[in-house]
């Protein structure tokens, strides 16, 4: 016999987050699949539209039977496909991938905390998906050419152990990268070239002035980044990231609304600073750790000021929250 367990906190965040994340998602793969003429990126970016339909679709039957309210989305008010591609076609496999990657990560940490069996296949089903799409798009980077892979070492012939504490340290002599710190720079300093194509490309289409400043400021987080981990892979004669083609038009016309644009920057803020996180548990050379702690310092700075403009703007959507019992009981 089932019994009608009700959705945890946590099963109801996931849900709520995953609504907002996934409709946003639907809003941009329209854009793309209206203007990308190339047939197997259109393939890819249609089948990831479907997908996030599909995730659309069975978190509002969860939260309909559980008469909680569906999440304001976002819908082709805030698209203008009447204006010129932003984009060349190979951004539109770009974003797959890069969202795709981010998504089997975020997706993994909320289905960690789920319990109840309808939300539970729920999210197991999505990481498998988002995982397959992640294998799809980087299959298709790499037989387009344009997949940039992570420095190669010689492999180890021996097991060895630390032996000085001085492999902790990052100042005066330091130790060469090891495999993980290398990996960790190499995909910070891939997502910091994504995100300065995004908002190059925006950058010519906003007219807001507050807006256009808050994408300037985050292109500059990006492009120090980007010179700090690439200086460290040079010093350490790894060579550093090559930097992506320019995939942005020389169009002016902007495609999205203002409340979807800053809303899809607030949402790569949270997984960056995520993902900035977990480099930083992973980095032992102590010079990784200060650039990680000062980024992420960076970033929580910078996502605060994008809040406060989405709270002054009215876009910013209340989360579902616990009661003050206090003001329940007149206190």
């Amino acid at each position: 016999m089932e019994h009608n367990i009700r959705l945890t906190s946590a099963e109801i965040g996931g849900l709520w987050a995953t609504y907002i994340q996934e409709n946003m998602s639907v809003c941009l793969l329209i854009y793309f699949l209206h203007h990308n003429q190339d047939e197997e990126i259109k393939k890819i970016l249609q089948q990831a539209y479907e997908i996030s339909e599909g995730h659309i679709q069975k978190i509002t039957t969860i939260l309909n039977q559980e008469g909680i309210p569906i999440p304001d989305g976002f819908s082709e008010k805030d698209l203008n496909l009447s204006a010129p591609p932003l984009f060349y076609d190979m951004f539109g496999l770009s974003f797959i991938y890069s969202m795709s990657r981010m998504s089997m990560i975020n997706t993994g940490f909320i289905t960690a905390n789920i319990a109840r069996k309808d939300v539970m296949d729920f999210f197991v089903t999505m990481v498998q998906q988002t995982s397959l799409l992640y294998q799809e798009s980087t299959n298709l980077m790499l037989s387009k050419g344009i997949y940039d892979r992570p420095p190669m070492i010689p492999y180890p012939n021996e097991v060895k152990y630390i032996e000085k504490l001085s492999y902790l340290s990052g100042f005066g002599k330091k130790r060469p990268l090891n495999v993980a710190e290398i990996t960790e720079i190499f995909f910070n300093t891939e997502r910091n070239y994504f995100s300065i194509l995004l908002c190059t490309g925006l950058l010519q289409v906003v007219s807001d002035k507050e807006i256009h400043n808050y994408i300037e400021e985050g292109k500059k987080i990006s492009e120090k980044q980007i010179k700090t981990f690439n200086d460290i892979l040079m010093r350490e004669e790894l060579l550093g990231n090559v930097s992506t083609s320019m995939e942005v038009t020389d169009s002016t016309v902007s495609p999205f609304s203002d409340r979807l644009v800053v809303t899809l920057f607030h949402s790569l803020n949270a997984i960056d600073i995520t993902l900035i996180g977990h480099a930083l548990s992973l980095s032992m050379r102590t010079d990784l750790a200060s650039y990680y702690q000062k980024y992420i310092i960076d970033i929580m700075v910078y996502s605060a000021k994008g809040f406060n403009l989405m709270v002054d703007r009215g876009w910013a959507q209340l989360p579902p929250h616990a009661p003050s019992r206090r003001d329940l009981q007149k206190l």
